[in-house]
């Protein structure tokens, strides 16, 4: 059995629940999000900053949920799926965006198009917690692959624009992360 610094190879593939944060809950059972050490720490780190800038607080905590994954990294951990924030689906944070974006396009004038994207911007968290996870996380990019974050946000938003129809289909429900 391999050692690195002491523990065991099997040790460090050891599967954890993501942790609950100052400022925000895990909703979902523990076992709907084992992941590796690292992939948990990295999204402690991330969804604490989110959950802060989106003025949480441990007096006033917002909640998260995941599903488990069925194919590839997720039986190792090395993903994570995550399908709601603040007790809503990110299928309906997505659709909330979209209807504020057509808002804006019939807008009659620059600055209330402005202020309708700004006040969604601060309002949709599932459209804020996508943009923390791609600014603030350190995701996995295999070699030959685009960095592992997908979510209905992905084409407008990036880091993979032109990712296929098949991908975003699969990713429209819930944001998919890997380390």
């Amino acid at each position: 059995m391999a050692m690195w610094h002491g523990v065991s190879d099997n040790l460090t593939r050891a599967r954890v629940p993501v942790p609950a944060g100052g400022a925000y809950d895990i909703a979902s059972p523990p076992q709907n999000a084992l992941v590796t050490r690292e992939l948990a720490v990295e999204l402690q780190r991330v969804l604490e900053r989110f959950a802060v800038e989106a003025s949480f607080n441990p007096q006033n905590r917002v909640s998260l949920f995941f599903r488990p994954g069925v194919v590839g990294h997720h039986q190792v951990g090395r993903a994570a799926d995550i399908y709601g924030v603040g007790g809503m689906g990110l299928d309906e944070w997505k659709r909330r965006w979209d209807a504020a974006i057509q808002l804006a396009e019939r807008a009659a004038d620059l600055q209330e198009r402005q202020r309708i994207l700004d006040q969604e911007r601060t309002r949709n968290l599932g459209w804020r917690l996508y943009k923390a996870l791609q600014i603030y996380g350190d995701w996995a990019q295999p070699r030959g692959y685009p960095i592992q974050l997908f979510g209905p946000w992905t084409r407008s938003e990036g880091p993979l624009t032109s990712i296929s129809e098949r991908l975003l289909y699969a990713h429209r429900d819930h944001i998919h992360v890997a380390k």
